[in-house]
């Protein structure tokens, strides 16, 4: 194994592909914003979320098909918008995430992403995201995400 190959692989993936001072301009929440921009929201009642959007070319890994971070993402975002829908004083911190990739999505098809609260304690909270090709209904993937909904106290 060429460990220096690696490290070198690595550290020109991670160069700035932006100067430095125009990346430290980008707006606070910008990774949510730039994954979730052009979704719709389709139907929404406590507890449940359905959105729809194309998948847009940023979001691409370099097989050409959705980005398995960008997955997890809108597991993320969408699961934790089903939490403030069921009521949740908080949209919580994660404490476990888990995504199944079933099938691949590329540029331009569009997606459904369906999120159900499963349960909404006092102090934790779990809900089930899943991610289909909107033509077919066929699964993409499919994400249960557990978060602590506690309100932090302001001591």
């Amino acid at each position: 194994m060429d460990l220096q190959a690696v490290r070198d692989s690595l550290e020109k993936a991670a160069l700035d592909i932006l100067p430095t001072t125009t990346l430290a301009a980008l707006p606070a929440k910008f990774y949510d914003n730039f994954i979730i921009k052009g979704i719709q929201i389709d139907h929404i009642e406590p507890g449940r979320v359905i959105c729809s959007m194309r998948v847009p070319p940023r979001l691409l890994n370099n097989g050409n098909f959705l980005h398995g971070g960008a997955t997890a993402s809108l597991v993320d975002i969408i699961g934790s918008s089903a939490f403030l829908s069921a009521g949740c004083p908080t949209s919580g911190v994660s404490m476990e995430i888990n995504i199944s990739y079933l099938d691949a999505v590329y540029a331009n098809e569009e997606i459904e992403i369906e999120a159900k609260v499963l349960r909404a304690g006092k102090a934790v909270g779990v809900v089930a995201v899943e991610l289909r090709k909107k033509q077919t209904g066929k699964i993409i993937a499919q994400g249960r995400h557990t978060k602590y909904l506690a309100v932090s106290s302001k001591l």
